[in-house]
């Protein structure tokens, strides 16, 4: 099982141990759920279960569909980090900052993937952990700068550092690692398009090289290959517009990310608002990264469930961002067999999601946390579904154009994982005007 040259090897213990270890390591996922329903408030005299803002969050955590299909199904250990990830949120919720940071250390080594919210953790933890006192106004009060808190940070992230790429620098193999860390030569896309905003920019090329072509203005012979759609883990060149680099994914993320830094940087507004810069951190590098992985928005869709249940703007952006992105995995499970289980994971999912939250938040005197024109793109996803799963199957384009599905899939989602994007940072705007107002 261990030699990495024996290909295609299953055999009955192998596979019993990875179901048996991917069961045992999420009890470390459920523990951190627990955690953190003790950090949201309850509604006092209620005795209806969708009325209490830590029963659904724990439904709305322990039931993820993304992570059901991804870890029991496709097979993988997210449960297990996500359980970290959560854990350290849930300290920081409790005022537990050294140790919420050394959970993220130890999260960051096991897993280079959460970087993408790092600059939130450090932000935040010298922010509002290293000054420890805010002037009257909510600004910063340089005065208060403790250099011990610092060094205590700084002496759990080199030690956690240095046991974990210590090996390795002795064996003279770090380059090997960072290397194998950081694959810029597998092209800007995965083989399946995450939902993010180069699978906009992808189809937009397509487009216009199509019409480039039907006008006479290009010729199909110069174009490059269209190998973006091939399936294949690879570079490529765009036709029309600019090719991407992973300077250029660099830059547009730290711009995506770098307002809701400097906003807990000048209000902190406590760990919620931490909570949030994570989020629009999680969700920026999904949307402008390079090589991104389409499981990689459950980042952002697992502790936006935290928020959802407090708020009820909240609630409507995970409605959204949840379905999208998880109907953006339905690609990950493929095989006919397994088409009724991933249906019917997700609609229970979903319908639980919709009548919990609605429930919770009735007393807001709205009754859709949902505006018509976001209720009409998420039940586009029906047509999208049967389109795709159904009846593309079965029609002679399967054998022709055999990553339709995935590029309709991706194109669809990516516009509701980007609109979530911008009504999350629309929505942190609108807390940074509220205390001037005041």
């Amino acid at each position: 099982m261990l030699q990495v040259e024996n290909l295609n090897y299953a055999s009955p213990p192998t596979v019993l141990f990875q179901r048996l270890s991917v069961i045992f390591t999420d009890l470390v996922f459920i523990y951190a759920a627990k955690e953190c329903c003790r950090c949201v408030q309850e509604q006092k005299g209620s005795r209806d279960v969708l009325n209490r803002p830590s029963f659904v969050l724990a439904v709305l955590l322990l039931w993820n569909f993304g992570l059901l299909i991804v870890d029991h199904l496709h097979f993988q250990y997210n449960g297990f980090l996500f359980g970290i990830l959560l854990l350290s949120v849930s300290k920081h919720l409790q005022s537990q900052h050294l140790q919420g940071a050394l959970l993220f250390s130890i999260l960051l080594n096991l897993k280079h993937i959460y970087l993408y919210v790092a600059p939130a953790y450090g932000v935040y933890l010298l922010r509002s952990f290293c000054f420890s006192q805010d002037n009257k106004d909510g600004s910063i009060r340089w005065r208060s700068f403790s250099p011990l808190r610092l060094l205590a940070l700084g002496a759990i992230v080199v030690s956690v550092c240095a046991l974990s790429f210590g090996p390795f620098i002795a064996m003279g193999q770090l380059p090997q690692v960072l290397s194998r860390l950081f694959p810029f030569k597998r092209g800007l896309c995965h083989a399946y398009w995450a939902p993010n905003i180069w699978a906009l920019y992808n189809i937009l090329d397509k487009i216009l090289a199509m019409l480039g072509v039907r006008l006479k203005l290009l010729q199909e012979a110069e174009l490059p290959r269209a190998s973006m759609t091939g399936g294949l883990v690879q570079e490529f060149q765009h036709s029309v517009l600019p090719s991407i680099s992973p300077s250029i994914t660099l830059v547009c993320t730290l711009l995506s990310v770098l307002p809701a830094a400097a906003s807990i940087w000048r209000r902190p507004r406590g760990a919620r608002g931490f909570l949030r810069c994570l989020l629009l951190c999680a969700l920026g590098s999904f949307m402008f990264g390079w090589h991104v992985h389409e499981k990689a928005i459950l980042l952002a869709i697992l502790p936006l469930s935290i928020l959802a249940v407090e708020s009820r703007e909240d609630a409507g952006i995970f409605l959204i961002l949840s379905t999208t992105g998880h109907y953006s995995l339905f690609p990950l499970i493929f095989t006919p067999a397994e088409l009724p289980i991933k249906v019917a994971l997700m609609l229970m999912f979903v319908i639980f999601s919709f009548i919990a939250l609605t429930k919770l938040h009735s007393n807001s005197g709205v009754a859709s946390l949902l505006h018509p024109l976001e209720s009409v793109y998420l039940l586009g996803l029906i047509p999208v579904a049967i389109a795709c799963e159904v009846i593309f199957p079965l029609s002679p384009w399967q054998q022709k154009l055999p990553f339709l599905p995935l590029l309709v899939t991706s194109v669809y989602c990516s516009m509701g994982v980007c609109y979530s994007f911008l009504r999350l940072y629309i929505s942190l705007l609108r807390e940074e005007e509220r205390p001037k107002q005041a």
